[in-house]
């Protein structure tokens, strides 16, 4: 691996305060906190994961050694935070985002959308000219290294990848990630229907060059961080046939899916005439074997109560991409009332190039806002969603749809160590936060008579403004299993 790799230890200690999202609306703050991570390839079951944590820590050293005897000084190393601020609350750890619908391919489209587009003519004018460009192998290797160098950049630590049809463009992806030493699931697209004649492959083209590429993943790239994806593109793009047979092979291997649902209503009737035996748009991925609790299933803003219920059934995910809806005006996805019909697998998507950034951030403030929107049109203050929840879909939420709560999303004992370390007065933040707005350990009041009535911020103040102020600036350093790949 070529991403950067501090020093050789065999054990790293983080010490510092740890904030996370366990849960659906809470935030956990966990200050003075000793975070073990073993760094010894010759215990595979522990490498790179939690191997303890400890609150109100005073000497993280110390609490390593006692943790394992066997340990000596020069093996450990102690990472505090860049910078302490007289333990002001300005720097803290908070997990990698997870990013759970990227296309990868179409990020030298970001920021161009059309005047008046809308999802299927912007696939024709903008999208398939770029995707079949990276059949160029060496533009696919420049675009590829931007996509995933960015997402770093911007603290997301796993991403799942749409490539292209192109199979050896799709292993410049794969190799992409690795070098960079990004958790990634990547997925060669496959399309065999109703696309341009330059961009387009036949059934048989389509499944055997994902049987390739998934082999390629699994028994020559042997990347533990790098898994492979069922990718077909959306119903319409698919026949019958390679929706049966991609589904098979997913079944086969235990494959993760992911594809587009119900993203504009025009698609919607496509839909519906082109597979007029299936009850739902929904009902399309189940008939012909795509839906089940690996499914990644992006947008489904326009779902009916069966298909909701026909997702819970099948314990599929939702990847929520707030700012691709709004850009392409194809919805509103009503994110609470989800939760409330009992869809909780549901996750934050950049949907790069529709969704016009790569932070996860910003889609986070994104469905913020037509959250607000939706309560606003609905009358309905239940539909609005929290900061909390919001970073929530950021982490957790995106880990459940990815199948992998129980791997990343949150900092837990046997979880892998996904972070990013972040910091609101960073050298070229655009954060201001005055010296009597921050709270303190002491908790002093300020001296200046004109201020004693001001409260300085509590720890929820200080995430609000993180959230709705920072951006890359702010993200000092990342690690993926443990390893640093920003500093």
């Amino acid at each position: 691996m070529t991403f950067s790799d501090e020093v050789k230890k065999t054990f790293i200690t983080f010490y510092g305060t740890f904030v996370d999202t366990p849960e659906f609306g809470s935030l956990r703050i966990r200050k003075d906190t000793a975070v073990g991570v073993c760094m010894d390839v010759s215990i595979p079951d522990k490498f790179g994961k939690i191997q303890f944590i400890v609150e109100d820590c005073k000497d993280p050293l110390k609490i390593t050694l006692q943790y394992d005897s066997s340990l000596i000084e020069e093996n450990i190393q102690i990472v505090v935070h860049s910078t302490n601020y007289d333990n002001h609350i300005n720097t803290f750890f908070f997990p990698g985002f997870i990013d759970t619908h990227i296309h990868a391919s179409q990020y030298p489209n970001c920021g161009i959308l059309g005047n008046d587009s809308t999802l299927l003519d912007w696939l024709n004018k903008y999208t398939f000219p770029t995707e079949a460009a990276l059949s160029h192998l060496p533009y696919a290797e420049k675009v590829y290294d931007k996509v995933v160098s960015r997402t770093l950049a911007n603290g997301t630590t796993t991403a799942t990848y749409f490539t292209t049809i192109d199979l050896e463009a799709s292993k410049i992806m794969a190799k992409t990630c690795v070098m960079h030493g990004q958790r990634a699931l990547i997925g060669k697209v496959c399309m065999d229907s109703n696309s341009p004649d330059y961009y387009i492959e036949t059934c048989k083209e389509s499944v055997s060059s994902l049987v390739e590429f998934v082999d390629y993943i699994e028994n020559e790239l042997c990347e533990p961080l790098i898994q492979p994806i069922v990718t077909p593109r959306f119903a319409p793009s698919c026949s019958r046939n390679l929706m049966e047979k991609i589904g098979n092979l997913a079944k086969d291997k235990s494959l993760h899916i992911q594809t587009h649902l119900s993203e504009n209503f025009n698609e919607i009737n496509w839909v519906k005439e082109l597979f007029p035996e299936c009850e739902s748009y929904t009902d399309v991925y189940n008939k012909y074997g795509l839906l089940n609790h690996r499914t990644i299933l992006a947008h489904s803003i326009h779902l009916t109560a069966e298909e909701i219920d026909l997702i819970k059934l099948k314990q599929s995910g939702i990847a929520h991409c707030p700012i691709s809806n709004t850009s392409l005006t194809s919805g509103e996805c009503p994110i609470k009332q989800m939760y409330t019909d009992g869809i909780e697998k549901i996750g934050l998507g950049t949907d790069v190039s529709a969704g016009y950034s790569c932070s996860i951030l910003e889609s986070a403030k994104a469905a913020f806002s037509v959250s607000r929107h939706l309560a606003i049109k609905k009358e309905n203050q239940d539909a609005k969603l929290s900061v909390n929840e919001c970073l929530y879909l950021a982490t957790m939420g995106g880990a459940k749809v990815l199948d992998m709560e129980k791997q990343i999303g949150s900092f837990e004992i046997g979880k892998s160590f996904d972070c990013q370390e972040i910091d609101l007065r960073s050298p070229t933040s655009t954060i201001d936060i005055f010296e009597w707005q921050v709270p303190t350990l002491s908790g002093t009041k300020p001296k200046i008579t004109q201020l004693n009535k001001l409260e300085a911020f509590d720890i929820n103040d200080v995430i609000s403004k993180w959230f709705f102020n920072a951006d890359d600036r702010n993200v000092v350093k990342v690690w993926v299993n443990g390893h640093n790949v920003k500093n």
